[in-house]
């Protein structure tokens, strides 16, 4: 295996890990309150964005809604964040 294939390789894992990572903090942060302080009548669980509403006011419906866009924006978000950190520690490794 050359070097080009060998860096290819790496990317991809790196990649991978990103994304697992970023999909499990995503769903980690899913049990993390964020609602503003003046909202009533539903909690918002999710960070950076709340992607996970759960409704107070009507409780006799299914009380928990998922906002799709913000659960992918946090997920690619988190995903960016542990790939850089993979690719620091990557780099400082190899020294």
């Amino acid at each position: 295996m050359n070097m080009r294939e060998r860096q290819g390789t790496n990317r991809v894992k790196l990649l991978s890990f990103g994304v697992l990572g970023g999909i499990v903090i995503t769903l980690l942060t899913g049990l993390a309150r964020n609602t503003p302080a003046m909202l009533v009548g539903a909690d918002w669980y999710g960070y950076p964005l709340a992607w996970l509403v759960r409704m107070i006011v009507a409780p006799h419906y299914f009380p928990w809604v998922v906002q799709p866009f913000q659960l992918i924006a946090d997920v690619v978000f988190w995903s960016v964040i542990i790939a850089i950190a993979l690719l620091g520690y990557a780099k400082i490794s190899k020294k």
